[in-house]
C-alpha cells in the first residue's frame, strides 16, 4: 500500500518541470542553440566572485567538522544573527536571531509555514491568481484547503473586494507573493495597507488572528526605482518566507529561511509552531556550509540589473510584434496573453517554433502565458524571428 495522494504528486510533474524535461531532451535532438526555452526560473546571472571566495575561504580555514558538521535544528545563531542585523539595517526593523529559522529554500519556507500554522483539516489558505503552482501542492498536501482570488486584470493586483468576500471564519492565512511569480508585478505600499486593514478587521469579526505568509525570493528584483513593501511594517501577523535562489543566484543550494514577525502578540509561540512544523517534515538542520556562507554574505546580490535589460528586450520585442503583455515592476518573468482561448493549443503551435513558453491555467490564470527571461539576451534577440512567425501564424499586426 501507497498514498495514492503522493503517488499522484509523482506520476505527474509540474507543468513548468515537464517542459524543462522536454527542453532538455530537445536541446539534446537539435542543439542548445535551437531550442528558446522560457520554461524555468533557473538564474542565467553568476553568483558574485564574492561567493566563490568566501566559500573557499570558509573550506580552507575552517575545520571540516565545524563547515560540515550539523547546526542548530532552527540554524546557527550566529548565521540568523547576522541575517537579522542585515535586515535591520535595511528596513529599520528590531528583529533578533530566534526571529529567524534557517531552510532549505523557499518552498521548505512555505510548507513549514502552512504547517506550523493549520489547525484542522480543511482550514483556509487565500492567495490571489495568478500565483505559483506549487502554493496548491504545500496547502493540500498538511491537508488545508487553497482558495483563489481571481485575477485582477489589467494590473494583477490585489482585488480588495474579491477577498473580502473569500474571508471566512476558517480562513488561517493569505498567501501573498511580491514581485510576483508569474505576473512581474510587486504591489505597492498603499494596496500593503489596505491588505492589512483588511485582514485586521476580519480577525476582529471572527475572533481569529489572519496572518500573512508573504513568499518573497523576488524581494531584490525590482525594476524602474520600485521596491517590495517589507510587510512585517504593515502587518504585525506576518511570516516572510525568503530564498537566496534568486537574488544571489543559488538556486540550486537550497538555503533560505522563515522570518517571523516579533510584532506578533504571541510571535514566541509561532515560532515554537515554525520549529515544531520544521521537526515534523524532516526540515531540520539546513545545509551547514551555505549557512555560513550567508552570515557573510547577507547583503550580497548577482549583478540583477541584467535582468531589466532582459525585460525591456523582451517586452519590447513582444509588443511590437503585436502581442500584449502585462508589464513586469520585478522577478524575471513576462506575462503574455494567448492568441486563442485554450493556453495549451497556443503553446503547442509555439513549440512548433521551439518556442518553450509555460500556460498559466495551473497558475489560476487561463488565456496567459509565463515567460522566464532569466536566460542570456543573446536567446531573447535570437527567439524574435521565432515568436515573429508566431504572431503571423495568428494574423497579429506589427507596431
Amino acid at each position: 500500500m501507497y498514498s495514492l495522494q503522493m503517488h499522484k504528486l509523482g506520476s505527474c510533474r509540474s507543468v513548468i518541470r515537464e517542459l524543462f524535461e522536454y527542453g532538455k531532451k530537445r536541446k539534446a535532438e537539435i542543439g542548445d542553440d535551437a531550442v528558446f526555452d522560457f520554461s524555468i526560473g533557473n538564474p542565467s546571472v553568476p553568483s558574485p566572485s564574492s561567493v566563490r571566495d568566501t566559500l573557499i575561504k570558509i573550506l580552507t580555514e575552517e575545520e571540516p567538522t565545524a563547515v560540515h558538521g550539523y547546526t542548530s535544528a532552527q540554524g546557527d545563531p550566529a548565521v540568523r544573527k547576522a541575517i537579522a542585523d542585515n535586515l535591520n539595517q535595511r528596513f529599520g526593523t528590531d528583529f533578533e536571531a530566534d526571529n529567524l529559522y534557517m531552510t532549505c529554500g523557499a518552498a521548505a519556507s512555505l510548507t513549514i509555514s502552512i504547517r506550523a500554522l493549520i489547525t484542522e483539516d480543511a482550514d483556509e489558505f487565500i492567495t490571489f491568481a495568478p500565483f505559483f503552482t506549487e502554493y496548491r501542492v504545500f496547502v493540500e498536501s498538511q491537508g488545508g484547503k487553497l482558495v483563489v482570488v481571481p485575477p485582477k486584470e489589467p494590473d494583477f493586483h490585489i482585488d480588495l473586494k474579491a477577498l473580502e468576500k473569500l474571508i471566512t471564519p476558517r480562513t488561517v492565512a493569505v498567501i501573498i507573493n511580491s514581485p510576483n511569480n508569474p505576473s512581474g508585478v510587486v504591489y505597492p505600499e498603499e494596496v500593503i495597507r489596505e491588505l492589512a486593514a483588511l485582514l485586521q478587521a476580519k480577525s476582529e469579526e471572527y475572533g481569529r488572528k489572519i496572518r500573512i505568509i508573504s513568499d518573497e525570493p523576488y524581494r531584490e528584483i525590482c525594476y524602474d526605482g520600485k521596491t517590495a513593501p517589507f510587510v512585517t511594517k504593515f502587518y504585525p501577523e506576518t511570516l516572510i518566507c525568503y530564498s537566496y535562489s534568486k537574488s544571489l543566484s543559488l538556486p540550486g543550494e537550497r538555503i533560505g529561511y522563515i522570518l517571523v514577525s516579533n510584532r506578533m502578540q504571541d510571535w514566541k509561540d509561532v515560532y515554537a509552531a515554525i520549529c515544531g512544523a520544521g521537526r515534523a517534515l524532516g526540515f531540520i538542520c539546513a545545509p551547514s556550509l551555505f549557512q555560513k556562507l550567508i552570515a557573510r554574505q547577507a547583503g550580497a546580490t548577482a549583478d540583477l540589473s541584467v535582468y531589466a535589460r532582459n525585460r525591456d528586450l523582451l517586452y519590447g520585442g513582444l509588443t511590437s510584434l503585436g502581442f500584449t503583455c502585462v508589464y513586469p515592476d520585478g522577478a524575471f518573468y513576462l506575462f503574455m496573453k494567448t492568441c486563442e482561448a485554450d493556453t495549451s493549443a497556443f503553446c503547442a503551435k509555439a513549440r512548433k517554433h521551439e518556442l518553450l513558453l509555460v500556460p498559466a491555467d495551473d497558475f489560476g490564470c487561463p488565456g496567459y502565458v509565463r515567460i522566464a527571461y532569466c536566460v542570456s539576451s543573446d536567446m531573447i534577440s535570437r527567439s524574435m524571428k521565432a515568436f515573429a512567425e508566431l504572431a503571423a501564424e495568428y494574423g497579429l499586426s506589427p507596431r
